[in-house]
């Protein structure tokens, strides 16, 4: 009970793009203008940063490729995402969490999925339930994975399972869990959820999420169904 009482809080970090027209959510461009995509990529940022932002945390990293905007909401800090592939992004992002708050567990996710609530975060990573395990990992419906969390995160162990990691394509998230694996870590299964990549994409997690910023943006666009099909 007592190492349960002294569990540090997690840190937390979504790793994002500055949602400018042409820069984000191309794949939803047609039916969208790269305005409208812009639009729906800050309206899933707000809704990640606002559930996150109600998840017990010790600190709340935004790992941004750009400018902050209107969409970040108190109690975030800004660090800006190094040079490189998404690997070595991914890896800095832990490496910076780990040297901001040695010993306390960080848990990353992106902008994709903002049908995301906080108890599918705040439960695993609780001091009682995050007992004995040493990651956590969230699958995507694509093959990729929308989380990722290290109990005890390292800039080495982040390069091990991060460097040179195939990103973006259907094997990546095995690739991710082998990788694990072979580090001997205990992993903690997250929901599978589905990022917003295409047009169908957006449609789906709307419907399943429809009192989101993401979801009522989407309505506001207007867009005919069989276009986002």
């Amino acid at each position: 009970m007592r190492a349960v009482l002294a569990a540090p809080p997690p840190t937390l970090l979504v790793i994002a793009k500055e949602p400018l027209p042409g820069r984000v959510k191309t794949r939803l461009t047609p039916p969208c203008t790269p305005e409208q995509a812009a639009a729906l990529a800050e309206a899933a940022l707000a809704d990640t940063l606002h559930t996150l932002g109600t998840v017990p945390a010790g600190r709340r990293l935004l790992v941004l490729a750009g400018r902050p905007g209107r969409w970040l909401p108190p109690g975030w800090q800004v660090v800006p995402q190094v040079g490189g592939g998404l690997d070595r992004r991914l890896a800095a992002a832990f490496a910076h969490a780990a040297a901001c708050a040695p010993g306390a567990p960080a848990l990353l996710v992106g902008m994709d999925t903002p049908q995301l609530t906080a108890p599918m975060l705040a439960e695993p990573l609780s001091p009682a339930a995050r007992t004995g395990f040493d990651a956590w990992y969230g699958p995507a419906t694509d093959g990729g994975f929308w989380a990722l969390g290290l109990a005890r995160p390292t800039a080495r162990l982040a390069e091990q399972l991060l460097a040179g990691l195939p990103m973006s394509v259907p094997g990546t998230g095995a690739a991710l869990l082998d990788r694990l694996a072979a580090a001997g870590l205990t992993v903690g299964r997250l929901p599978e959820l589905t990022d917003v990549d295409g047009p169908a994409d957006a449609r789906l997690v709307a419907a399943a999420a429809p009192g989101t910023r993401f979801a009522g943006r989407l309505r506001s666009l207007d867009l005919a169904p069989e276009a986002t099909q």
